[in-house]
């Protein structure tokens, strides 16, 4: 997930499915099905933006398919209209996702954090946020310094504050 001011970007449409103007979407979600949890997008695409709403939505295969609306509100059924929207980014507004558990956060909150080690060594700032499939992995920048540490609470994240934009973590800055 990308932030975007008030809007994530929280998927993109990947290709058209059949021909009545259903796509096909990718999704930055987890699990991706929670992309359809939010029925009011906007799509970006090629320099202009425009309010879309998700009609219809299923999981097809390992994937997720759709029924949108135009920038009109009209139902795509054309698969040449949706053809055109292939690429397209899916934004949603901040405020249509449920706040975290506690303990738990979104991604793009930690984008921007600084990082400490539990010695107060500043070990730069997180650029972004990944999985390696067993965790989620923090990608720290300091200049050209580039670390990756797993966002694994306890024995390698002691803490997180939001508010004080920080996280501390038993990390050692040569490592």
């Amino acid at each position: 997930m990308q932030r975007l001011g008030e809007r994530l970007v929280l998927g993109r449409i990947a290709g058209v499915f059949g021909v009545r103007g259903w796509v096909k979407l990718r999704s930055h979600t987890r699990p991706i099905e929670n992309l359809l949890d939010y029925p009011r997008w906007w799509l970006v695409h090629e320099g202009r933006e425009f309010p879309a709403t998700m009609i219809e939505g299923r999981m097809h295969g390992d994937g997720l398919v759709a029924q949108i609306s135009d920038e009109h509100g009209k139902p795509i059924d054309d698969r040449d209209v949706a053809a055109a929207l292939i690429g397209a980014e899916i934004h949603v507004a901040r405020h249509e996702l449920p706040e975290p558990e506690e303990g738990q956060y979104y991604w793009f909150d930690l984008v921007g954090l600084k990082v400490r080690n539990i010695e107060e060594v500043d070990l730069g700032e997180v650029d972004s946020v990944t999985s390696n499939g067993a965790q989620d992995v923090l990608v720290i920048k300091q200049g050209e310094v580039e670390r990756l540490i797993p966002f694994v609470k306890g024995p390698i994240i002691q803490a997180v504050d939001l508010e004080q934009g920080l996280i501390v973590a038993d990390w050692q800055p040569d490592f």
